[in-house]
């Protein structure tokens, strides 16, 4: 799948990514937690395919009860709840007997037509092994035990930017990324279904252990280092323990998708489970703890957020970029550029101030469709997407592909060019 974490985006997942059995469309797509029978089977697994010790893991994990069944052949599973719903699944325990499949084939089928909420999240992580990261709000609930809207998007966005956090943390340990690696980032979380239960109040993200199980493993360690380091500051008044965390992943990113989860709820808490199918990742417990974090924790995970903001310094690069806009005042006199980088730095774009010499220089690379390398210092005043101190500014001589392709870019957005006229605001 894919979303930008900040806005949504259209791409096409690659072909070597196998995409989730319920993602019709580019998005981190959510469903509703049904509480009737559907009147439609969900897809389901192949049954060749399923190991079933996996399903048997995955039917304790989400609240369902063995109530029998000839050991070491098969069991009978019912949902959670006092009386089972009347419902019951009978599961072999290994697939080494004749009829196994045939026993797999109607489990799986039980649970695709099944009313009860978790069967379509077993369904998701046999189909495609993933590890899940579950959040939960504690507040007061609306009628019949939902959550209001406002709430319900408000855990949306903050469960995205935990994971976008997450991510982040993977492509570099530092306190403030600002801009920078959020394309790859993005990019690591491809796959990743969300889904919403407990009346609004509740969501998971099935994280496909091919291609992010660095995510998770990274968010794990993360998260606990941030709650360490709140309690370190709520105990002494020092936000030093921050500093020692950035390590661990924890940025000003993760902060602030904190104090959004949080903020306007009674609590939170966030739980990770591993994929059964992949195992428990080297370093890490089988069962994680459980991290929680109340309204309490907000003003130190702001203090560090803003100490992150503060602390980070400015980072000497050279980039490589095609000119996409031009602005000065006048006819004459120095300017402002905006390039698409291309290569030297993990942002999208950046914004430069020249002299009018290097402005010169820039504006002749533009109508010609050449790109520009400079050197600077990314500043992280706006994410760091500016750059200062610019020297060495010169046109790069690239291949005649490259340059028709950029070339082309021109024509169709010959409008920037203009604003070197007309001094509109890039």
């Amino acid at each position: 799948m894919h979303r930008s974490m900040d806005e949504p985006a259209g791409a096409t997942p690659p072909a070597n990514k196998r995409a989730h059995p319920y993602a019709d469309d580019p998005d981190l797509r959510p469903y509703a937690a049904e509480t009737g029978p559907r009147p439609y089977a969900e897809p389901v697994p192949d049954p060749a395919r399923v190991d079933p010790a996996v399903l048997g893991a995955l039917l304790l994990r989400h609240g369902w009860r063995r109530r029998g069944g000839a050991r070491g052949r098969y069991g009978r599973w019912t949902p959670p709840g006092p009386a089972g719903s009347g419902t019951s699944l009978l599961v072999p325990d290994t697939s080494a007997f004749p009829d196994s499949e045939d026993l797999l084939a109607e489990a799986l089928t039980a649970l695709g037509r099944g009313a009860d909420p978790s069967a379509r999240d077993i369904l998701v992580a046999l189909t495609v092994p993933s590890d899940e990261i579950r959040w939960l709000l504690d507040g007061p609930e609306g009628a019949g035990g939902a959550a209001d809207w406002t709430g319900a998007d408000q855990l949306r966005s903050a469960a995205r930017q935990i994971l976008l956090a997450g991510a982040l943390a993977v492509r570099g340990r530092t306190g403030y990324h600002g801009a920078r690696h959020r394309r790859k980032a993005r990019a690591a979380l491809d796959g990743t279904l969300v889904g919403t239960a407990h009346g609004g109040r509740g969501l998971t993200a099935f994280v496909p252990v091919t291609g992010g199980r660095e995510v998770a493993v990274q968010l794990y360690g993360a998260l606990q280092a941030t709650r360490e380091a709140v309690d370190y500051q709520r105990a002494t008044g020092g936000t030093e323990a921050f500093d020692a965390a950035v390590a661990a992943g924890v940025s000003r990113e993760l902060t602030e998708a904190v104090v959004a989860l949080v903020r306007g709820a009674e609590g939170a808490v966030i739980t990770l489970a591993w994929a059964p199918a992949a195992g428990t990742p080297r370093g890490c417990p089988a069962n994680p703890e459980p991290v929680e974090f109340s309204p309490g924790d907000l003003p130190a995970l702001r203090l560090a957020g803003v100490r992150y903001l503060r602390d980070e310094p400015a980072v000497p690069v050279r980039i490589t970029g095609a000119v996409v806009r031009l602005r000065r005042q006048g006819p004459r006199g120095p300017g402002v550029v905006r390039l698409r980088v291309l290569a030297g730095a993990e942002i999208a774009h950046v914004r430069i101030e020249l002299d009018e010499e290097a402005y010169r220089i820039a504006a002749h690379a533009h109508l010609v469709g050449l790109p520009l390398r400079v050197e600077g210092r990314l500043e992280n005043r706006g994410g760091f997407r500016r750059l200062t101190g610019a020297s060495q500014v010169a046109p790069v001589q690239v291949d005649e592909a490259e340059r028709d392709r950029l070339m082309k870019s021109l024509k169709e957005n010959v409008d920037f060019f203009e604003e070197a006229c007309t001094g509109d605001d890039g």
